[in-house]
């Protein structure tokens, strides 16, 4: 793999679909991030503008120990102080030759560097903007937010916990998603300039995609006419939706949601006399029948293991799922199948395989041709391009306005 990250092989030369477009990514922890890698892993050349000293995520502990390597790869890495005046101008010089910007500061970090769309805008009219902050519009826009905060402000977090106990869902939801939205916008603003050749501002952001995802919870309530209850409490839809423990001590969620599979259950496990049970006849039925039926289930799936639940529910094509962890997808035959977990190097030695983007896209490899870089890593390929001289990049390292990768 060479320094813009190709890779050999004839696959790896079919140009991917946003090959061309030149993105600079203002960004850090999540939100912005997960933007960025869309883009890259779409083909675009994603140049991460971090600090002299690195971007700040990758130094983060506890759960958000992964975020660095999870969300940078196919990027590269210019470490530069975007504050001094030698900075800004190196910055302007790449901004006559980008796309894209984005960028997820705290309200009006940008602006106050003479970096926001207003100031951009004038010199680099075909320039896509993306600004990714807590809030729309409106009269949250200038609060700070969190992924968390706004899944307790949406009823996300009311939604995942018992009354009483909110619960943050298990993963960066919010900001992953909110990032996503920004790619949509992004990609809706290049096709526009297409026929206008103008570019414009994209804005996405934490709140509006958490109340976004409760718009069927909006929805619900309204149908029904009640309060709608947190989801383990929820009224359940199917009559049988929920977790069992197995022979050997696993937790096994299964699902029977039609007639069909309620027959292919009871031929299964050989209880034909379930089957013939008028008050279990059907859906409606065996909701009203679940203080007697669920009881039944439970001790069906008590005397098998987790592998014979497995093998039965595929023969009889019902819904089910063993409880996973994350340690576990490694491994998962599915996820692994046509080699779709990319083996990424998080640095000291540490390795793992993550998955892809969740997406096929005609014939095109959407994998991995860059690893996620060191602090400015590309610094000096990227400034050489832009015509500095090599000593040149050595007095701009020496002086601190860039750095120039060391791992």
């Amino acid at each position: 793999m060479d320094e813009q990250g190709t890779v050999g092989g004839a696959a790896q030369q079919v140009a991917l679909p946003l090959q061309g477009i030149r993105v600079l990514e203002f960004c850090h922890v999540v939100m912005g991030p997960s933007c960025g890698l869309v883009l890259a892993d779409l083909g675009a050349e994603v140049i991460k503008i971090e600090p002299v000293e690195g971007d700040r995520t990758r130094r983060l502990a506890g759960f958000a120990a992964g975020f660095f390597g999870t969300f940078n790869r196919n990027k590269r890495s210019l470490a530069i102080d975007i504050k001094s005046e030698e900075g800004k101008k190196i910055i302007h010089r790449l901004l006559a030759q980008s796309d894209v910007v984005i960028e997820n500061f705290a309200s009006g970090t940008m602006e106050r560097l003479g970096l926001g769309y207003a100031d951009l805008a004038k010199d680099y009219p075909r320039l896509v903007y993306c600004a990714l902050k807590g809030f729309l519009s409106g009269p949250y826009e200038k609060r700070p937010a969190l992924d968390e905060i706004v899944q307790y402000m949406s009823g996300l977090a009311y939604m995942t916990g018992p009354s009483g106990r909110p619960l943050r869902a298990g993963t960066s939801i919010c900001d992953i998603m909110g990032g996503v939205f920004g790619v949509v916008g992004i990609l809706a603003a290049l096709q526009e300039r297409n026929r206008t050749g103008k570019g414009q501002e994209v804005r996405s952001a934490l709140f509006e995609s958490a109340a976004f995802l409760m718009a069927q919870h909006m929805a619900g309530g309204a149908v029904t006419g009640r309060t709608v209850p947190p989801m383990p409490e929820r009224q359940g839809a199917w009559a049988i939706y929920e977790t069992f423990k197995t022979a050997d001590d696993r937790l096994f969620f299964l699902g029977i949601t039609s007639d069909k599979h309620w027959a292919q259950f009871c031929r299964l496990f050989d209880r034909a006399d379930l089957l013939a049970d008028a008050t279990l006849a059907s859906n409606e039925d065996r909701i009203i029948g679940r203080p007697k039926l669920v009881p039944i289930i439970s001790e069906i799936v008590a005397r098998h293991t987790l592998d014979q639940m497995v093998a039965f529910c595929e023969e009889g094509s019902l819904p089910f799922a063993p409880l996973g962890r994350p340690e576990d997808l490694q491994d998962d035959p599915q996820l692994n199948a046509g080699g779709r977990m990319l083996d990424t190097d998080l640095g000291k030695g540490r390795r793992i395989k993550l998955p892809r983007l969740p997406i096929e896209l005609g014939g095109h490899d959407l994998g991995l041709r860059q690893q996620p870089q060191a602090v400015g890593e590309s610094t000096a390929t990227i400034l050489r391009d832009l015509g500095f001289a090599a000593e040149e990049v050595h007095d701009l390292h020496q002086r601190g306005v860039v750095a120039t990768g060391q791992h």
